[in-house]
């Protein structure tokens, strides 16, 4: 019997899956494939809690699909391998794959590599636009290039939105097209893979909270509030459709929508510009002198500055895996102007700490801070951490939460001084750009 592979990645869903629908509505049934990638995990830490969180999904889109009398087969290796054995064997008969396309240069090399060797054996290899609303060359300058600011960008995307692009797949009205099977396969377990089953982290609800998003406009810079609805894990692992998201909160928060704009904003910036994954998207920038001080670098990791806004975010990066976006852009600030160490350091350290890390955002956002990116802010803006906690957690809430001993002499005096180390991060940025 021929045979359509569907291959999830950051995808992890059957409901409003836009490859997954393209593979059932062809003409041979379709079995779903999950690949934990060796070339990825093999990085990672064993007690990692993404992969924990993967492996938990994984499981549960097991379960469902065996509802439907499917199954999902999990595979561990690189895809190529996985890809090479699925193809050997001749029970199979594969004559498709399906996937959601993803714009990350590592993805995007993975992918022409399994192209060429599904191309060897006349299999075909699709893809799909699932995991943003608008992508590639969807959303571009009136000259056909692709846009370097924000707002322009965000205007043209408003008005290209139809309710096509944010209607639901209906996946699950084609389910009869997976191959069904008696025997279901077991899922290999995180100690087969080197990794851990300790929980340290709570994961946030996928359910979109509305009464949150109507205030977000409101509440969102204040990290001691329950102010942004934390959906960026689920989108990131696509546990959650954007369409989804879209549908549900357009026309409930302006403020909230443009968020999700930015997050295809930078996906496109890394499709068209993927020298800004490893480099300064503005190469000037990449001449810039960093100190890249160890010990200052160790201290803003641990959350011991002595500048509580810095200190309380580290702190919550390190203990949950989350940082508040507000904080995220103050932690950064400082680390690439007060410190003057390079943000490829920062955006590292946030890789291998954020349980929603995604390269195209993470960078965007380190590269925004260090002034270096696309439509950054100027080098000579820079946050005074002081006037940021005044501002967003004056009653001290939330830098209390995560120093218990702020206001005590257990607290470290500031590791710089505010005012002298802006005023050097602006010498050093004029001389370098001048």
């Amino acid at each position: 019997m021929n045979l359509a592979i569907f291959w999830h990645r950051r995808d992890l869903r059957i409901e409003d899956n836009a490859g997954l629908y393209k593979a059932l509505k062809g003409e041979i049934n379709v079995q779903p494939i999950f690949i934990f990638d060796k070339t990825i995990l093999q990085k990672l830490p064993a007690d990692d809690q993404r992969v924990l969180f993967i492996h938990t999904e994984i499981k549960r889109l097991k379960d469902e699909y065996k509802s439907l009398g499917a199954d999902l087969k999990v595979f561990y290796g690189s895809p190529k391998m996985v890809f090479s054995q699925l193809i050997e064997d001749k029970a199979l008969h594969i004559k498709q794959v399906f996937t959601n396309r993803d714009y990350e240069p590592y993805a995007k090399e993975r992918d022409q590599e399994i192209y060429a060797l599904l191309n060897k054996s006349q299999i075909e290899f699709f893809g799909a636009k699932d995991h943003v609303i608008f992508e590639k060359d969807e959303v571009l300058k009136d000259d056909g290039t692709p846009y370097r600011v924000f707002t322009p960008y965000s205007r043209k995307w408003k008005s290209k939105l139809t309710d096509s692009h944010i209607k639901p797949y209906p996946t699950k009205e084609y389910a009869s097209k997976l191959a069904q099977v008696t025997e279901f396969s077991k899922l290999i377990s995180l100690e087969e893979m080197g990794f851990r089953s300790a929980k340290t982290q709570d994961i946030p609800d996928r359910e979109i909270p509305e009464t949150i998003v109507k205030t977000y406009n409101e509440t969102r810079d204040f990290p001691a509030k329950k102010g942004t609805t934390r959906l960026s894990l689920h989108l990131r692992f696509g546990t959650l459709s954007v369409r989804r998201l879209v549908s549900a909160t357009k026309n409930l928060n302006e403020t909230y929508l443009n968020e999700i704009i930015w997050r295809d904003f930078y996906q496109m910036i890394i499709h068209h510009f993927p020298h800004s994954a490893e480099d300064s998207f503005r190469k000037e920038y990449d001449q810039i002198p960093w100190e890249n001080d160890e010990q200052l670098f160790k201290a803003w990791k641990a959350g011991k500055t002595g500048y509580p806004m810095v200190d309380a975010g580290m702190r919550e990066l390190n203990k949950t895996g989350f940082m508040h976006n507000r904080v995220r852009m103050i932690v950064a600030s400082f680390l690439t102007k007060h410190l003057l160490i390079d943000w490829r350091w920062g955006e590292t350290y946030f890789a291998e700490k954020l349980l929603d890390y995604e390269l195209a955002s993470n960078i965007g956002g380190w590269q925004w801070a260090a002034s270096s990116g696309v439509d950054a802010q100027p080098y000579f803006r820079i946050f005074n951490p002081e006037s940021q906690l005044k501002k967003f957690d004056k009653d001290e809430k939330y830098v209390r939460r995560w120093i218990p001993e702020y206001g005590t002499n257990k607290y470290p005096a500031p590791i710089v001084e505010h005012k002298a180390a802006r005023e050097k991060a602006i010498r050093v940025f004029k001389e370098t750009l001048s």
